[in-house]
């Protein structure tokens, strides 16, 4: 039993609330530090039998959640009382009409947000992504909610430590699959890198804390060279009398790991570890000019690589970022990025929305600072039409959050942004739903192409239209933006209708003709006679005319040949039941080495196809609907999607201790190639370590020798010694695992 000092708890409470109230001091008005003291006491007295999982009073959450949403997100005294009740319904008595009663109707609406859906779920729906919609609902009324939401997803993250495993890999990839998107989407960069961050510590720890040591080692180093590179620089700033300010960074821990994985390097290889960022003091009408000569200032030092110059103040990105950024190569080789900007953009850049509304207020010149509002009525638009499952409305959120743009016009000049990799039919889709059903090509910069072609920056697009164009299938793979998506499922959706009570009329009078009943029993063996999963489905392809008519004929052949089928069936699971008893026979009772669930008991289960686990791998267990357990290695490709959409699905299991079985893994081997390097990598394997290879494919180029290898293994244990081996072998380079 922990022992609790109260008094120091309650001292330590209020420590945290006076922090609070002192960070707010600024956006108070007279009577708000009445309003949040109100909001702490009613937390306070509504938690106060509550600890968290670490053993800490349950308070400290919202008051570290209403911490964020000031320091960090720069919001105000409505927020702050809503971040302070925001658990209050969910975990007390109180419900949402005390709350409207006591702190009025905005903060209710706010919390009404924030509180997760009760009630029954469709197997095979999540209840995340439920919640998802629920709370995007509230978007298109109040952004606070998702600003909220994400100030309550940092802490979650910052206190992960104290959960169990299997809870942390589910809300970390939750986190990694929907949050960090989403802080990057309004414009707060420091919080969706901290996310990533905290992402790669709690599901690959090891990594982490390889990167984060090395980025630690080369700090001296790297203060040093930033010192020397910014020198000249800062002596022509302070001689051509500007204000300002200039900070070196290095880059998140996951942005470095990121860049590692893609271009398959090691740390010592990733040259912009770090980036240089030029803060100005300047008059909004001059910012632009002023960043641009600065921009030459630093040109005039080093040159710059003209390919990676990103000129986000003439067209801001469409969260509200405004910065231009140059890569620069400096005096010892090394290539450096640049960032110039002016506080006003660098407060933006740090806080996003909170700080775009704040200028966009004060701002009256004609400044396009609405990309957030247009893509916030772009999510309005989808969920309206949304009535797919929530899972295919997160997909479609999803795909237009990362997204980098193009900025495209239409013939009478009006610019159009749209996600990097748009195509003609989304731009279509764009302009109206109804150009967009109806759009058979485009003129780009007045020359003819196919709805699939992809706009560029600076193309000027007429759409061409018929009405006998219709929207298909394919058209999905064609477009990028959620709208287009959603606007060509809407329209899908209402063919399907109309196609299945065609479909289902034909077979009515089919079955008439051939003197059977129309019922549920004879559609659903016709059904299985067309191996279809659904009575619609069938109906669909007989409307479409996919499934010819007079086929359903051949049904009542089919139905007198059914009963031989099913005797020879029964016969081969007996035999097939008694095999695999021999098997098990064989193995002995105690083949199985994996321990799955709360209880960690050893069931049945698959090993999942996509990432070939093996014992001593880091692994969860998923409950498929078919397939009963499948296990998973947590870096597995799928792990993301399934860990955050399917977290009730999710059961723990670890490998215990491991016995002589082998299972199999691949190896990719790369080096310079020379005569009997393939004899020894081979000599490695089979007499070494005694393994079992399966398959060696070998491609040498131009002396660089590529090998892929697949061979059966005990446990990762055994898989890195043998790894470890091999890269001692003369001439090789690197050694890999793929799935």
């Amino acid at each position: 039993m922990i022992q609790v000092d109260v008094e120091e708890e309650r001292k330590e409470i209020l420590k945290r609330y006076r922090r609070l109230l002192r960070q707010a001091k600024p956006v108070l008005k007279p009577g708000d530090a009445k309003f949040i003291k109100k909001a702490f006491n009613v937390s306070l007295e509504a938690h106060k039998e509550m600890r968290r999982k670490s053993g800490e009073p349950y308070i400290y959450h919202p008051l570290e959640v209403a911490l964020v949403c000031v320091e960090e997100i720069g919001l105000g005294t409505t927020s702050i009382v809503a971040a302070l009740l925001h658990d209050v319904v969910e975990d007390t008595d109180w419900e949402l009409e005390d709350i409207e009663r006591e702190f009025g109707h905005k903060v209710m609406s706010i919390i009404d947000g924030l509180t997760k859906i009760a009630g029954v779920f469709d197997y095979g729906s999540s209840q995340q992504a439920e919640n998802f919609r629920k709370m995007l609902l509230t978007l298109s009324d109040d952004v606070r909610v998702i600003l909220i939401k994400l100030a309550d997803r940092l802490n979650n993250m910052r206190t992960l430590q104290s959960m169990p495993r299997h809870k942390q890999l589910k809300i970390s990839s939750e986190t990694m699959y929907l949050y960090a998107p989403l802080a990057h989407r309004l414009g707060l960069y420091a919080i969706k890198s901290e996310l990533e961050d905290l992402y790669l510590k709690f599901t690959d720890a090891e990594t982490y804390q390889k990167i984060v040591q090395k980025i630690n080692e080369s700090k001296s180093l790297r203060n040093k060279f930033i010192k020397s590179f910014i020198q000249p620089i800062e002596d022509e700033l302070i001689r051509q009398k500007f204000d300002f300010a200039i900070k070196g960074r290095p880059k998140s821990v996951y942005s470095i790991y990121s860049k590692m994985k893609k271009q398959g390097i090691p740390f010592e290889e990733v040259y912009d570890l770090f980036a240089i960022r030029i803060i100005l003091e300047s008059e909004l009408e001059n910012e632009k000019a002023d960043c641009w000569q600065v921009y030459s200032i630093v040109t005039d030092f080093y040159r710059p690589n003209p390919d990676r110059l990103r000129d986000w103040i003439s067209t801001s990105r469409s969260n509200g970022y405004e910065s231009l950024h140059t890569t620069v190569m400096s005096n010892t080789g090394q290539w450096v990025e640049v960032q110039i900007r002016t506080s006003r953009m660098d407060e933006i850049a740090e806080r996003g929305y909170a700080a775009h509304w704040k200028y966009k207020e004060k701002d009256t010149s004609n400044k396009p600072t609405s990309g957030l509002d247009d893509w916030i009525t772009q999510v309005r638009g989808l969920l309206e039409s949304n009535d797919g499952s929530a899972i295919e409305f997160m997909d479609d959120f999803r795909g237009n959050l990362f997204h980098e743009e193009v900025f495209v016009f239409t013939p009478k000049g009006d610019l159009k942004v749209l996600p990097f990799g748009s195509t003609a039919l989304d731009f279509a889709f764009e302009i109206h739903t109804e150009i967009g059903a109806k759009c058979i090509g485009a003129k780009v910069n007045q020359k003819l192409v196919p709805i699939s072609h992809k706009l560029k920056n600076g193309d000027q697009v007429e759409i061409l239209t018929s009405n006998k164009q219709k929207p298909t299938e394919d058209w999905l793979n064609t477009v990028v933006t959620s709208r287009a998506k959603a606007k060509i499922k809407d329209a899908l959706r209402e063919e399907k209708k109309s196609a299945i009570l065609d479909g289902k009329e034909i077979v009515q009078r089919k079955l008439k003709q051939m003197k059977m009943p129309f019922n549920s029993e004879v559609v659903d063996k016709l059904r299985a006679y067309f191996e279809l999963k659904t009575a619609n489905e069938f109906y669909y392809r007989v409307g479409k005319s996919i499934i010819d008519p007079t086929t359903i004929k051949s049904f009542k052949d089919f139905k007198a040949n059914q009963k031989l089928k099913n005797r020879a069936i029964q016969e081969k699971v007996k035999d097939e039941s008694s095999f695999t008893k021999e098997i098990k026979s064989l193995k002995g009772p105690d083949h199985d080495q994996l321990l799955i669930g709360e209880d960690m008991d050893v069931v049945d289960y698959i090993l999942a196809k996509c990432c070939n686990p093996i014992p001593g791998d880091d692994v969860f267990g998923f409950v498929t609907v078919n397939e009963g357990i499948k296990i998973h290695r947590t870096s597995c490709p799928n792990a993301l999607e399934l860990l955050s959409n399917h977290g009730n699905r999710v059961i723990k299991a670890r490998w215990t201790s491991q016995q002589e079985i082998a299972f199999l893994a691949g190896l990719r081997i790369i080096g310079t190639d020379r005569v009997g390097l393939i004899n020894d990598v081979t000599q490695v394997i089979s007499s070494e370590l005694k393994v079992n290879m399966r398959s060696i494919t070998v491609d040498s180029d131009a002396g660089i020798f590529e090998g892929t290898i697949k061979l059966y293994v005990h446990s990762t244990e055994h898989l890195d010694k043998l790894m470890k081996n091999l890269s001692k072998v003369d001439g090789i380079h690197k050694v890999t695992r793929f799935d």
